[in-house]
């Protein structure tokens, strides 16, 4: 059903430096650039755009939350680290969410615009 999400951002160059290697552990590229604005699309799936607003200063929206597919679980653990490598804030350190082991494992952070993500994999395996 989703096709693109968005997130505002006050300085896309340091936006750049934190999703590139988030991006790239996750095996998405940059999909397209612009002055204020970058793309990311993985193989499969929609995009995620990082921009300047079109009209004032980015803010941070109550409640709103962007979610990646991980393909395991050991690489939500490898994008959470990286997440707070590069200057992330912890919302919710890797693991089982719910009553089903073998279901939703994930993990959350925030950008440094403080922009909420969480990283997921359904299905069991090892953490």
């Amino acid at each position: 059903m989703l096709t693109v999400a968005r997130y505002g951002t006050r300085d896309l160059a340091r936006a750049r430096a934190f999703y590139d290697p988030i991006a790239q552990l996750l095996g998405a590229g940059l999909a397209f650039e612009r002055p204020d604005l970058i793309a990311y699309k993985g193989a499969e799936g929609g995009m995620f755009l990082v921009g300047k607003p079109f009209e004032g200063e980015a803010t941070v929206g109550n409640g709103n939350q962007i979610g990646f597919l991980a393909a395991s679980r050991a690489l939500v653990d490898a994008v959470h680290a990286k997440a707070l490598e590069l200057g992330g804030k912890c919302e919710g350190a890797p693991g089982v969410r719910g009553p089903d082991p073998n279901g939703f494992y994930g993990a959350y952070f925030r950008d440094l615009d403080g922009n909420k993500l969480t990283v997921f994999h359904m299905g069991g395996g090892h953490a």
